[in-house]
């Protein structure tokens, strides 16, 4: 994939020529590319739909919907495994086409956070992928899992980006180095332990490492090192990003919140800290200090900050304090279950939060900040609901569900009963409802419009797209904000510093060999 333009697109060169040429159709190509096993079509993603292309130059072929693809592969049975980051598993699709089959499910009571980077192995019975574990991809656990019998074997612990060697190795990134240890693929078994394979890759902050490999033993790859970094921009409704942000030092944030009065920017940290940011002065606060605690949210008032929090080796509960720093923490909840902040309401007396339930997946809950306090459950299905956010009169929850097969946007009365309304139609994510009336949403890249009424009934308008923009986003809760007026948001983008050239090493397997001796 290259860029000229600024438009993305996919090229073919052939290793003994010095062009490259594009492959008309394949304009605004973003995520992974794959070839099919006979070499002639290649896989990617565009304009939110799974393609394929033959190299001969055919109109591209539309094979599935998908809101991004986080690791494909084109398996011997002419299926395409993919990970839409938007569906709580792997998906499976016909390389002719179809509706995708969910054939991995993200079990979020045992600490998963998502399913990346498939791999078919030879024979096409079994499959490699990465489970992330808090959307770190260094604490990824490799497994190795049979389609027929689902049975599923942890390969390394700490690793993203798997791949297999006909050699008889297991390939993967761990910290922007490549890392190969013994596999047998028909066991599914490693033995020994996992040793440097030589070469530094470029590693993304989701987890991809910029590296493939040829059936004639050939390497190509990225050089570079793991880049795990964001940085906040303020971009407006037209997708135009503003004068940087300064005063943000190297670091991975996340889950941005703005104040009311637009003045102010919270964060959380890699390190698990929360630090507020005076947008006009270009000032770095730190709020909390116990290296616990993340997803900070604004009160309507400017006066507090909400944020989940791992206090007393809990499992994330909800805290507030003040923004100004003063005073010491208070605890609003004290569940066993995981809970993620989302959406204060603008009478600043409910809060809105996902929680993990062993038997059903993500819920979404309610805590009321008057009286005695207790949590209820405003929605529990064997759905995964999350990213719940309260309408500005406080009548309505929008939220995203997977009820469908793959995530779309819903709204629902508050406190209720009442009967859901769809937004979103062809998928959708990470809803945002600002004090204007309108309700954002993300599909993939894509960053939607809906302007909404309430009164005196509730009716919603077309989806409309505004802008698109390749910004970091994760699950349960959306990783950016927007302004009182619409007008402005914050997202986070990556650090990672761009790829100057590629490295093509052949007959790399028989070096591979003397490194990392076949299983046994």
């Amino acid at each position: 994939m290259g860029s000229e333009g600024g438009t993305n697109q996919v090229y073919v060169r052939a290793l003994d020529s010095q062009e490259a040429r594009p492959l008309p159709g394949t304009e605004e190509t973003f995520c992974s590319l794959v070839f099919s096993p006979d070499g002639q079509w290649v896989a990617f993603y565009a304009e939110g739909k799974l393609k394929k292309v033959s190299l001969q130059g055919d109109p591209p072929v539309t094979l599935a919907n998908a809101a991004g693809i986080h690791g494909m592969s084109w398996g011997p049975d002419n299926n395409i495994v993919f990970a839409d980051p938007s569906v709580s598993g792997l998906q499976k699709v016909p390389a002719a086409g179809g509706t995708p089959q969910l054939i991995t499910r993200v079990n979020f009571g045992k600490g998963e956070a998502a399913h990346r980077w498939p791999a078919y192995l030879p024979g096409g019975n079994a499959m490699l992928f990465a489970v992330l574990k808090r959307g770190r991809p260094d604490e990824a656990q490799i497994v190795a899992q049979r389609f027929d019998t689902g049975e599923r074997k942890v390969l390394v612990e700490g690793g993203t980006y798997p791949s297999y060697v006909s050699t008889g190795q297991l390939l993967f990134v761990r910290a922007g180095k490549l890392m190969a240890v013994p596999f047998n693929a028909e066991s599914l078994e490693t033995t020994g332990a996992p040793v440097p394979a030589g070469q530094n890759v470029m590693q993304t902050i989701e987890g991809a490492a910029e590296f493939g490999l040829s059936r004639s033993g050939s390497l190509i790859y990225v050089p570079g090192e793991q880049s795990l970094g964001t940085a906040p921009v303020l971009v407006d409704r037209n997708g135009v990003t503003g004068k940087p942000l300064t005063g943000f030092p190297a670091d991975f944030y996340d889950w941005p919140s703005i104040s009311p009065d637009g003045q102010r920017l919270a964060v959380s940290t890699g390190g698990e800290d929360i630090w507020v940011y005076d947008i006009p002065r270009g000032t770095l606060t730190r709020l909390t200090f116990d290296s616990k605690s993340h997803s900070p949210l604004w009160s309507p008032d400017g006066k507090w900050i909400a944020y989940s929090s791992r206090a007393a080796e809990s499992t994330p509960n909800l805290f507030r304090r003040l923004a100004n720093g003063s005073g010491s923490e208070e605890r609003l909840t004290n569940s066993k279950n995981m809970q993620q902040l989302s959406s204060w309401s603008s009478d600043g007396k409910f809060l809105a939060f996902a929680e993990l339930d062993f038997a059903t997946g993500f819920d979404i809950g309610v805590l009321p900040l008057e009286g005695k306090r207790t949590p209820v459950k405003f929605l529990q299905t064997p759905s995964v609901e999350r990213a719940a956010t309260f309408s500005p009169d406080g009548r309505w929850l929008a939220y995203a569900s997977d009820e469908s097969g793959r995530e779309e946007v819903y709204a629902r009365p508050f406190p209720g009963p009442g009967e859901k309304r769809q937004i979103s139609t062809e998928g959708g994510h990470d809803p945002i409802w600002a004090r204007n009336g309108e309700l954002f949403y993300r599909h993939g890249n894509k960053i939607m419009a809906v302007s909404v009424t309430t009164q005196p009934v509730f009716k919603a308008g077309a989806s409309r797209l505004l802008f698109e923009g390749s910004y970091y986003w994760f699950i349960h809760r959306p990783n950016y904000d927007v302004t009182a007026d619409g007008q402005r948001f914050v997202f986070l983008q990556s650090t990672d510093p761009p790829a100057k050239q590629i490295n093509v090493v052949l007959n790399w397997f028989e070096e591979l060999k003397r490194r990392v001796p076949a299983a046994k």
